[in-house]
């Protein structure tokens, strides 16, 4: 069984922490948050340990491995210290807002052999690892393009969207580490627009946007249409689509059913979708941990690490320069 520890105990955390207790091959040793009510809620909760300090987890003996979902200026610092402790380290996206402190953390790291996964769950949701599998087996022939569709059912707290980092650090980043997991190659090339739509005021301030598009091309030719918005008013809105020489694949939405009813005045009035990302990608949630425990029990790398979301930052820096310059962005500018 391998034990491990929770860090930061607010909404996804406490996912994270359920999710573990209940896995089969894994345990919770402990959690830990800086405020610490809330790490004594979900300690008592699940009959876990509740540390007083961050660092007793990384010294502690009982602890194989810890899970990062701390506030994201402390990602960075708390893989360096894993690594130092010698555990394998799962953590949240992104690993910072800075690509140089990033840059920085992967300088003192080093080739660490310490496996260290990134929390990009969409790649382990059945219906988006489907449509990879689907390109891969060469059901649809050669790929030329993907559409990814990611729009949120409302705006997020402004105390949420003022530390986010913005829109592309924030939200499309998942759609752009989905985009280099369906493309299968890497993106040269970032064209994005930005608009302030749903709260103007609000983004003006911040100097962000609320609805996005991104164009990514690869060295190829192959090309990513991506589209966010801030707010759908018909709920979480999450798809994707490959268009191959052979056909097409389709990963669509999700619902409690799939019933839909007909009368003479409507037809195919279906259930609401599965309300924002916890509901949504709770298969995925589940199967990540599944994924994590498996590499450490291997041996093999976690199929998502370090570099992946390296990547994925210089995507949305990438993306942060067209939108602001208005021009094509090769990633060799940011990398």
């Amino acid at each position: 069984m391998l034990k491990m520890a929770v860090l930061g105990c607010g909404r996804i955390g406490r996912m994270h922490a359920e999710n573990i207790a209940a896995h089969p091959r894994a345990t919770l040793a402990g959690v830990f948050d800086i405020h610490r009510p809330a790490a004594v809620e979900v300690g008592s909760k699940l009959a876990t340990t509740v540390f007083d300090a961050v660092d007793e987890v990384f010294s502690s003996t009982v602890v194989d491995a810890v899970l990062i979902a701390t506030s994201t200026p402390t990602h960075a610092d708390f893989i360096e210290k894993a690594v130092a402790a010698g555990k394998p380290i799962l953590c949240e996206k992104p690993i910072d807002l800075s690509l140089e402190r990033v840059q920085r953390c992967a300088n003192t790291i080093g080739s660490t052999a310490v496996p260290i996964m990134l929390g990009f769950v969409r790649r382990f949701d059945p219906g988006h690892r489907a449509v990879r599998n689907a390109i891969q087996a060469g059901d649809i022939g050669d790929l030329h393009q993907v559409v990814i569709t990611s729009r949120d059912p409302g705006m997020p707290p402004v105390a949420y969207a003022e530390a986010s980092g913005g829109i592309f650090r924030d939200m499309t980043i998942h759609d752009f580490d989905m985009a280099r997991f369906i493309l299968g190659e890497e993106v040269t090339e970032v064209f994005s627009i930005g608009s302030r739509l749903v709260d103007p005021v609000l983004m003006e301030r911040l100097g962000d946007y609320d609805t996005a598009s991104v164009v990514l091309t690869t060295a190829t030719g192959r090309q990513c249409i991506i589209n966010n918005s801030r707010q759908a008013a018909y709920g979480y809105d999450q798809r994707v689509e490959a268009l191959g020489t052979k056909g097409m694949v389709i990963s669509e939405n999700r619902r409690p059913n799939m019933t839909t009813l007909h009368r003479a005045e409507f037809t195919g009035q279906g259930a609401p979708l599965l309300n924002f990302f916890i509901d949504r990608y709770a298969e995925a949630f589940s199967a990540e941990i599944s994924a994590f425990v498996d590499a450490i029990e291997s041996g093999r790398p976690p199929e998502v690490g370090f570099e992946d979301g390296r990547q994925a930052l210089i995507l949305a820096e990438a993306a942060i320069k067209s939108a602001a310059e208005g021009r094509t962005v090769k990633t060799s500018e940011i990398g």
